[in-house]
């Protein structure tokens, strides 16, 4: 259970932060980057649903918001193969299902594409589209790290759904795919 009595605590003042396991490391390591930016992509879901409040698209979104919490949790916990005192929250396949099958759900009444999709549209549709920017951000953070160290291949391949589901709900946003913005190769030359 989460308790935070006091929002400032001083301990980052010398350019560190604390993971799950009370190990301190330098804010700008890649580690922290990666939850960060799971953090920012979660932080434009938030500003994405205010223009779905009430809809399907925005029950859907209100559970990834969740789940990219428990996505920073893992993250958070290094799996350094020594035991802990306590489980770690980790994703876990049925997760990365979960977000196959609302892709499918989401993209099942839209025509084929036939175009390249410019980021925009309706007002959830242009943050979506932002979210799944910083959504490859973070991938692309987290595929660094794994380089690295352990990262669990659930999270990887949640992550990967996860902009992939927030292209098919840009689209869903923009009337399903109706109002969506296309690339005109060469127009403005």
């Amino acid at each position: 259970m989460v308790k935070l009595n006091k929002i400032y605590t001083k301990t980052g003042d010398q350019g560190t932060t604390g993971l799950g396991t009370g190990e301190r490391r330098s804010k700008a390591d890649l580690r922290i980057e990666a939850f960060g930016t799971v953090d920012e992509t979660n932080s434009c879901i938030g500003l994405a649903r205010l223009h779905t409040a009430g809809s399907d698209l925005d029950s859907i979104l209100a559970r990834i918001q969740n789940e990219l919490f428990d996505l920073g949790a893992d993250l958070c916990v290094p799996d350094d193969g020594k035991p802990l005192e306590y489980e770690p929250l980790r994703i876990i396949a049925s997760q990365v299902e979960r977000l196959e099958a609302d892709i499918d759900l989401l993209n099942g009444p839209m025509k084929p594409l036939k175009s390249f999709i410019l980021p925009g549209g309706a007002p959830a549709a242009a943050y979506l589209h932002l979210a799944r920017t910083i959504a490859r951000r973070a991938e692309r953070l987290m595929v660094a790290l794994a380089e690295r160290e352990r990262v669990g291949a659930e999270a990887l391949k949640y992550i990967n759904r996860l902009s992939d589901f927030l292209f098919v709900a840009a689209r869903a946003a923009n009337d399903n795919g109706n109002a969506d913005v296309l690339w005109v190769p060469g127009q403005s030359r």
